[in-house]
């Protein structure tokens, strides 16, 4: 089922998540239907608060990365093929230096800009099945899931750009409050009910 993606100034995205136990009831439906919203929005990952759950869960699926040219072959494949679901996640290391790349948010339809995050992250996490990973992770993929695990931390993207950026988006920000936003995937915005 395609959920509505919960819009910029929802309070649900700047809760800081809670664990959840496998015992999640029909944790198998709602990363499913997440799956599906995401794929829907083309977007590259989701995490739950952006369907309005505040707990530590989000997917990425990379693949819409993949067909970019000034990328190497080897990173094109990897991109290809990583989806993955992390469930309860931890950073427990992010280093190298940091680069920069225009990122965007499901939550902040028509809102890009260049954000700053370290190249290299080792992260903790269970999948679907409860089974415990610790992985380290680089490049795109890297940024992908800092991006996702700040939503489980109630950071936006938005939060990492300079005030003089965020003066100037200002406006785009409020007109997503305020529903005025037409993003072609069902949304649920702070000033109203439903789209």
């Amino acid at each position: 089922m395609i959920l509505p993606i919960v819009g910029y100034g929802d309070p649900v995205l700047r809760k800081k998540c809670e664990e959840i136990s496998n015992d999640y009831p029909e944790l198998k439906k709602v990363i499913a239907d997440m799956y599906e919203t995401m794929y829907n929005a083309y977007g590259v990952g989701l995490a739950a608060p952006q369907v309005g759950m505040p707990i530590r869960l989000f997917i990425v699926d990379t693949k819409a990365f993949s067909d970019d040219e000034d990328l190497s072959k080897e990173e094109q494949e990897l991109l290809a093929n990583f989806s993955k679901t992390f469930i309860n996640p931890i950073i427990t290391k992010e280093e190298g230096e940091e680069w920069g790349f225009n990122e965007g948010c499901l939550s902040i339809p028509e809102v890009r800009e260049d954000v700053y995050r370290q190249e290299k992250i080792t992260i903790e996490y269970v999948d679907e099945d409860y089974k415990k990973h610790t992985d380290v992770y680089d490049g795109l993929i890297a940024r992908v899931i800092q991006h996702e695990y700040d939503h489980v931390e109630g950071v936006l993207f938005t939060d990492k750009i300079s005030s003089l950026k965020k003066r100037l988006i200002q406006k785009k920000l409020q007109n997503i409050m305020d529903g005025k936003t037409r993003p072609d995937y069902k949304m649920k915005f702070a000033a109203k009910k439903g789209r």
